[in-house]
């Protein structure tokens, strides 16, 4: 199964060590990272998706035009767009990239930040209705004559586009891991998105999402997202580590007084089911399976992506590529300064993850034959 390499993508420059600084919207973050990315032989970059933050949207477009083959995974939140406008823009997105667009959905785990865009639906009506989204987005982009809905979350009549997206399926990548959840990505998804868990934890879940999937005859793929420390030595490394973990505390980019999230915490007791899922694993210990920190995701209540593979190089790669022999062929790693990151995993990491990979698939179909 070919490996699939995706860095980060922000609209401006912060991290959890580093305080949010320049335009909300910086066009040169933007295009520099962008291009960094592409030059460092990422496949892709993700675009993330806050209530607060800048239309990702157009920042995928501005990354676009300087870019060739990088690919634009567009966290897209169901709910806050008719469908059938949703499908036609990110038809339209699709050509505008010449077909390098993917979306990842993410239904929305933290009600606060729900309601700051005027969402009031509990956690399990949110899935149902992002089933029915999805459904609906699927029918605009492949109907040849105009069709009408009428559902619990939406309802219209003589929908159609006439743009088609210029790839013959965007594909779809799904966030979430409660049952509702699962269900849904079983029924939808292309992939599924776990964050950054233990190898034990990542079987476990990557099989129910198998299991839920199998009736429906579907196969999706998997992928992980996971941050990365480097160090010239694995001393160097453990040392980066805990100063970010003291700085992730000191930054505060998950206070009150923040305004990147939108100036509010996490709740004490995490309201979604990967958040839970990432801190009752983080109660095991500070460090899994070796290389696996859990520190900035105990200091940030693992409100999202925020456990990091930790060492060398060749020890984070080692890692890395135990995730893929279990299965999940997508990364999407970053580490915690936007600055240098691609441009260093580019030099030291990637190279070793592609090889590794190659050298893992002809292993397995020797065996196989």
């Amino acid at each position: 199964m070919p490996v699939e390499l995706y860095g980060t993508l922000y609209p401006r420059l912060f991290s959890e060590v580093i305080p949010a600084e320049g335009p909300a919207f910086d066009i040169a973050h933007i295009e520099q990272r962008a291009s960094e990315h592409e030059a460092a032989d990422f496949d892709g970059v993700l675009l993330p998706h806050n209530s607060g933050w800048a239309d990702n949207f157009l920042t995928t477009a501005r990354a676009a035009g300087v870019t060739k083959r990088l690919k634009f995974l567009l966290a897209h939140r169901p709910g806050f767009l008719s469908p059938t406008l949703a499908a036609r823009k990110l038809a339209t997105l699709d050509h505008y990239t010449g077909g390098r667009l993917l979306i990842h959905i993410i239904t929305g785990g933290r009600n606060a930040e729900q309601r700051r865009d005027g969402d009031y639906l509990e956690h399990d009506d949110r899935y149902a209705r992002t089933d029915e989204y999805l459904e609906i987005l699927h029918n605009v982009w492949t109907r040849r004559e105009p069709f009408s809905h009428e559902g619990t979350h939406y309802r219209f009549e003589n929908a159609f586009s006439e743009l088609k997206p210029l790839q013959a399926a965007i594909p779809i990548s799904f966030g979430g891991a409660s049952e509702p959840a699962i269900a849904v990505a079983a029924r939808r998804a292309d992939i599924f998105a776990l964050w950054g868990e233990s190898l034990d934890g990542a079987r476990e879940l990557t099989a129910s999402v198998r299991d839920a999937a199998r009736p429906l005859g579907r196969r999706p793929r998997f992928s992980i997202s996971i941050r990365v420390i480097l160090g010239a030595t694995e001393h160097e490394a453990w040392q980066r580590a805990r100063e970010i973990e003291q700085a992730t505390r000191d930054v505060g980019l998950w206070s009150p007084a923040s305004r990147v999230f939108g100036g509010h915490t996490p709740s004490a007791s995490a309201e979604n089911e990967g958040s839970r899922r990432l801190l009752r694993q983080a109660a095991q210990g500070d460090v899994l399976d070796k290389r696996l920190f859990m520190g900035v995701a105990k200091a940030t209540n693992a409100p999202g992506n925020t456990t990091a593979i930790v060492g060398t190089a060749t020890q984070v790669a080692e890692s890395i590529l135990e995730y893929y022999r279990a299965g999940i062929s997508g990364f999407l790693f970053r580490g915690f300064d936007p600055r240098t990151d691609a441009v260093e995993f580019g030099r030291a990491l990637i190279p070793l993850l592609r090889d590794g990979a190659r050298q893992i698939d002809a292993q397995q179909h020797h065996h196989a034959a």
